[in-house]
């Protein structure tokens, strides 16, 4: 493809302007398996390296960048406070709220969501409906290669602050992620109940997961390597009770 041509350059801003308005997505769960649409990761690519740069500026603030902000949040049904930032090529569902935070080309934000504040939703991420991403959180992006399944966060789950959850990690339907849990495809998810290792870098649905460790020896000592702990499991489609939430994260030494 001449990326330097007039047809190309239509045909790339039309695949972005596709998963901008949410008529096409980078990656979807079919039948529990998260299917990627290699050529709009492809689109999102080829438009990177050949838009031009260009200068705008929103009150005292210039930026300089190949990729335009997304506009239209107040037709869109979306509330933007003053500090979020969306690019051009991201889809945010209706009646979401972002609070100062960062959404990057090829994410997609379901309806009903929170985008806490400084939380980065990064690109190519998914984001399903009424998911609160809490203050700090940070979801990884991926472009490349291709065939890489980005993070997804499955409807109704909440992602309590500073947590990360990256490389393609997938947090499931109605599940919880207590305050600082780190989760990518190394670290090991494991069912509290039994001490058996139920999977890496996935979270289930409807359970509570906590940060913690656990030990392992070495020629220098004995050191405690991450592992995403399951301590408690839901009943599917049950809400959560926030205080006797909290008054078990305390329990353990932690927070949402």
């Amino acid at each position: 493809m001449d990326l330097a041509g007039a047809d190309a350059a239509a045909t790339l801003g039309a695949a972005i302007d596709l998963l901008d308005t949410g008529r096409a997505r980078v990656a979807e769960i079919v039948e529990d398996v998260v299917v990627v649409h290699q050529w709009l990761k492809h689109a999102i690519v080829l438009y990177l390296a050949s838009a031009p740069m260009e200068s705008s500026q929103v009150g005292p603030f210039e930026m300089a960048d190949r990729v335009p902000l997304k506009v239209g949040f107040s037709a869109a049904g979306v509330r933007a406070v003053p500090g979020a930032i969306v690019r051009w090529g991201a889809f945010i569902g209706q009646n979401t709220v972002l609070m100062p935070s960062f959404v990057n080309i090829g994410a997609r934000v379901g309806s009903g969501s929170m985008v806490d504040t400084w939380a980065t939703v990064g690109s190519c991420a998914q984001v399903g409906d009424n998911v609160h991403l809490s203050g700090g959180v940070g979801l990884g992006g991926v472009l490349e290669p291709p065939q890489a399944a980005p993070v997804v966060i499955e409807d109704g789950a909440f992602i309590g602050s500073r947590s990360m959850v990256t490389e393609g990690a997938r947090v499931g339907t109605g599940a919880m992620l207590g305050a600082g849990v780190i989760l990518n495809p190394s670290i090991p998810v494991i069912d509290a109940a039994t001490g058996e290792e139920v999977s890496r870098g996935v979270v289930p649905p409807w359970c509570l997961v906590i940060n913690a460790s656990r030990p392992r020896d070495f020629a220098g000592g004995t050191f405690g390597l991450p592992c995403a702990l399951i301590i408690k499991r839901f009943a599917i489609g049950e809400r959560h009770d926030k205080a006797a939430l909290n008054d078990l994260l305390r329990l353990h030494g932690t927070a949402l």
